[in-house]
């Protein structure tokens, strides 16, 4: 259920401010995002593992505590943000 090494490597050069940056809330949003999805698309075949939904759940409410962080600190990254990972519709 977690990205590969090379996946979220490639998730931290998109995503980083600066060179060597990984703790920024945008490459954490990113990389959250992409294990939401990836446990998303695992729950349209597992429909009764609920101790994996759970953890979804955990990641969901951890993704949205940096999106307001965020938001707090700048709503232009924050919006860059949204926009970019294409949250909003």
């Amino acid at each position: 259920m977690s990205i590969t090494p090379e996946r979220k490597a490639q998730i931290i050069k998109e995503y980083a401010i600066k060179e060597g940056d990984t703790g920024s809330p945008e490459v954490q949003v990113a990389i959250l995002s992409d294990r939401i999805k990836t446990l998303t698309e695992h729950f349209k075949t597992h429909k009764k593992d609920n101790h994996s939904r759970r953890g979804l759940l955990k990641m969901v409410a951890l993704r949205r505590s940096l999106l307001d962080y965020t938001k707090g600190k700048s709503e232009s990254r924050y919006q860059d943000l949204i926009k970019r990972l294409e949250l909003r519709r």
